[in-house]
């Protein structure tokens, strides 16, 4: 661990140092600066990192909180996409020894995560060490990163991130709310969820159209036990909801047809206790893991993981994204 030396994102001193080298912040990466230091503090302290503690950080920027994680973890691997950007990091942190930069997008596309980024963590994991994202993140790869990084078969222990409220809200979301979806029942399966803090857009330069959120996200391996293939119940949640209004009969005719007929879907239903006239966003996360669990049963492996595949590709239905 290194001393904190720099607790200095102000917005005067963004404005300064962005004017001496030449930069602004750039839409496109949804470069939105937490200029509130004590906000800064509370998310570095909500963390909850440890000695041992490796930590990745998606969005480096000019590294406030990149110091604040390097005081208190064993190694912190930071991510930026920007070049102008990750330069100047590199001139910010270049005192501290347990600091790893790395210039990439963490999302090598919507469904797959960077394997060097992976790479540079688990090298820094010697013993197996455990693992955590703390991050202010852009706002448009939230979603696929927090989906990919749950993917993982050694997902992190945590993650402690800024994001948009409307996506918080969704992370939370309970049955039969508008926010409830593929989602939360993906993300529930397998953590536990709360929202620690809601932001205001003041407290970001440039200022965001929307407000935020601090979350934290524990993944606990004893939820996730309970799905079974939980690679093809990422699939089978996305498809149940491509159609929020359909009853649940309709959505798995739909979405494994050629694999089930009216029969079978209703014997599928039956026997994972489920009323056919109900909507997916009305399902328990405990009965979407059940009906999964039977529909996987019911069907060949490989055709099941087609069938699930084919009937989400090419739809983003529960993704309701915010731009910064």
């Amino acid at each position: 661990m290194v001393e904190n030396r720099s607790p200095r994102q102000t917005l005067s001193y963004l404005q300064r140092r962005f004017a001496e080298v030449g930069i602004r912040p750039r839409v496109q990466y949804g470069q939105n600066f937490l200029i509130d230091l004590n906000l800064l503090d509370v998310l570095a302290a909500e963390a909850q990192i440890g000695p041992d503690d490796v930590v990745l950080e998606v969005g480096t920027g000019t590294g406030s909180l990149t110091q604040r994680l390097a005081a208190m973890a064993s190694h912190v691997v930071s991510v930026e996409i920007d070049r102008a950007m990750h330069q100047l990091a590199r001139e910010e942190l270049a005192g501290f020894s347990n600091v790893t930069l790395v210039l990439a997008d963490v999302l090598e596309g919507k469904h797959r995560l960077d394997a060097g980024v992976l790479a540079e963590v688990a090298g820094r994991r010697d013993g197996r060490r455990p693992w955590k994202l703390a991050a202010n993140l852009p706002y448009a790869i939230a979603t696929p990163l927090m989906m990919n990084l749950l993917a993982l078969d050694d997902p992190p222990e945590s993650m402690t991130v800024t994001i948009q409220k409307e996506l918080a809200d969704r992370v939370v979301a309970q049955p039969g709310t508008k926010d409830y979806g593929s989602l939360s029942v993906w993300l529930q399966s397998q953590a536990t969820a709360e929202v620690l803090r809601i932001l205001p857009r003041e407290v970001f330069w440039p200022r965001p159209k929307v407000s935020s959120a601090f979350v934290r996200v524990r993944f606990d391996p004893r939820l996730r036990e309970r799905t079974g293939d939980h690679g093809f119940f990422h699939r089978f949640a996305r498809a149940m909801f491509l159609h929020r209004r359909k009853f649940v009969r309709a959505e798995l005719l739909s979405a494994f047809k050629g694999l089930l007929d009216k029969p079978q879907v209703d014997r599928v239903l039956a026997e994972a206790g489920i009323d056919p006239q109900r909507r997916a966003e009305q399902l328990s996360v405990e009965e979407f893991i059940r009906l999964s669990r039977v529909v996987s049963a019911a069907c060949p492996p490989l055709a099941v993981a087609d069938a699930a595949d084919d009937a989400e590709s090419g739809s983003d239905a529960d993704d309701h994204s915010t731009d910064a």
